[in-house]
């Protein structure tokens, strides 16, 4: 059975950093692509950033965090990071680990779909 796991989320000051961290279960996804998502509350899940199986010749990043989140990953421990600095109050969500069979990652980040989601972490950040 799959699982992605996320950690890293929490509590932070208005222009903090956060470090998210997804790692991967039940299969590998070294040769697919992962990213991150995020949902506030009252409104639709949007995509964040994505990286595909090349990793820095296929990536992802929503307009909004261009320039302070930056996505990376670890092929040997099957896992994605989401490094989040300059945080502001309107980055507050819950935000998603997933990882797609076949889109690449623009694919997932403008489409918005994958196979497979993890469980969520809470960001929260405070004014």
């Amino acid at each position: 059975q799959v699982h992605l796991v996320e950690s890293g989320g929490g509590l932070v000051q208005a222009g903090g950093s956060l470090r998210l961290s997804c790692a991967a279960s039940g299969r590998t996804f070294s040769r697919n692509a992962m990213g991150w998502f995020r949902q506030a509350p009252g409104k639709e899940r949007e995509s964040v950033a994505a990286i595909g199986w090349s990793g820095s010749r296929d990536l992802y990043y929503a307009d909004d965090v261009k320039g302070r989140f930056t996505i990376s990953r670890d092929y040997a421990k099957d896992t994605v990071y989401l490094q989040m600095n300059s945080l502001k109050p309107e980055d507050t969500a819950v935000y998603y680990c997933a990882a797609d069979s076949i889109r690449s990652a623009e694919a997932m980040g403008v489409i918005g779909g994958a196979d497979y989601w993890g469980q969520g972490t809470q960001v929260t950040v405070s004014s």
